[in-house]
């Protein structure tokens, strides 16, 4: 039976630690800062509960204390608390400067990481226009001869890159369906190429889908 209860990943343990020491943990709403060695705290109080390890209880607090809501609540003048929600000293500002910069870095990534999934579905959904473009195109052709002139520069512009010129460092563009985006190759691994957008994104795209 006692394997049965066992808790089996992070969130669980904090759940439970939160609901064992409401007084210091939480599950919501901003996190207040821990004591300093509060970990030797926890494996001593839950020494004997078969629910949690101490490896366990490190994982969670690692979790716990990397999370937006826990770095939020590391701010000037706030104060450490123990297991039992007693104040332990005010924050030093290097621990306090520490946790900002790291939740700003981890919001960029996110943003960042947004940002390219965004891009990479413009591409993934513009693979389908072009088709449909190049249908509807000779119609007009031999309609509209006087445009000749017009049609010869969209070609040269758009033109397919062959085997050699595919090369890091080149500047390209990368076909978005509606048009074209302006792009340097920075990495080659077979037919997959990844370039570097002018507003500093990168992206992972066909080879044939660049245009010179």
């Amino acid at each position: 039976m006692e394997n049965s209860e066992k808790l089996t990943n992070s969130k669980e343990v904090i759940a439970y630690i939160a609901e064992q020491f409401p007084n210091c943990f939480t599950v919501e709403g901003e996190a207040k800062p821990l004591k300093i060695g509060i970990f030797q705290d926890l494996a001593e109080r839950l020494s004997d509960d078969p629910k949690v390890s101490k490896t366990q209880l490190r994982a969670a607090l690692r979790q716990y204390t990397s999370s937006w809501r826990y770095l939020h609540g590391v701010k000037a003048g706030a104060s450490r608390i123990d297991l039992d929600g007693n104040e332990c000293g005010v924050l030093e500002q290097e621990h306090v400067d520490h946790a900002q910069k790291a939740l700003e870095e981890s919001k960029a990534k996110v943003r960042a990481r947004r940002k390219e999934q965004a891009v990479a579905k413009a591409v993934a959904e513009g693979d389908a226009k072009p088709k449909k473009v190049r249908e509807k195109s000779p119609r007009p052709r031999n309609v509209k001869q006087k445009t000749s002139k017009l049609d010869k520069k969209p070609v040269e512009t758009t033109r397919a890159l062959s085997a050699d010129e595919v090369t890091v460092g080149k500047d390209v563009s990368v076909n978005m369906g509606n048009g074209n985006m302006p792009a340097t190759i920075v990495e080659i691994n077979k037919d997959d190429v990844r370039v570097r957008l002018t507003n500093g994104l990168t992206m992972v795209v066909k080879a044939e889908h660049l245009r010179s």
